[in-house]
């Protein structure tokens, strides 16, 4: 997400800082685009999937910005998994909640105990082979990110 200054009460989004050249992602940006009540985009869970997805977008718009042919910049937009996540609750002990969005309360309670331990298990490791360029951890991310399913 482009960096912006805080918005005005008479702007519906902030001014531009660097002159719209630096990103922010993950656990370093406010997460939203706008102002309570009136969000253009709410605030997005600061957790790694989103955090994933607003990269890729900030690293496509670089890719763009330095291209020799003038690219328009892409919108970012709630990304399908920010409602979903593992919450570690200790070393045997997890719960997992899906359909959550920026409301207080939102979302359902879908497993817990040992079935969400091993599902947080599943994932941290399918992650880690990702980057370890594991042939089955770089299959499974590449159909969480491009979800040919839901196109």
């Amino acid at each position: 997400m482009v960096v912006t200054w805080r918005p005005l009460e008479s702007q519906e989004i902030g001014e531009t800082w660097a002159e719209g050249r630096a990103f922010a992602v993950g656990d370093c940006n406010y997460g939203c685009i706008g102002s309570p009540p009136d969000w253009i985009m709410p605030p997005v869970p600061k957790i790694s999937f989103p955090g994933e997805e607003q990269a890729a977008h900030a690293c496509e718009n670089l890719r763009a910005m330095v291209s020799s042919k003038p690219q328009e910049l892409k919108d970012t937009y709630w990304p399908w998994g920010a409602g979903m996540f593992v919450t570690s609750l200790g070393p045997r002990d997890a719960c997992f909640v899906m359909a959550a969005n920026h409301r207080k309360e939102s979302g359902f309670l879908v497993n817990w105990w040992l079935p969400a331990v091993w599902q947080k298990e599943l994932i941290e490791r399918t992650k880690v082979m990702e980057c370890r360029g594991n042939a089955i951890g770089r299959i499974v991310w590449h159909f969480v990110h491009h979800r040919p399913f839901l196109q």
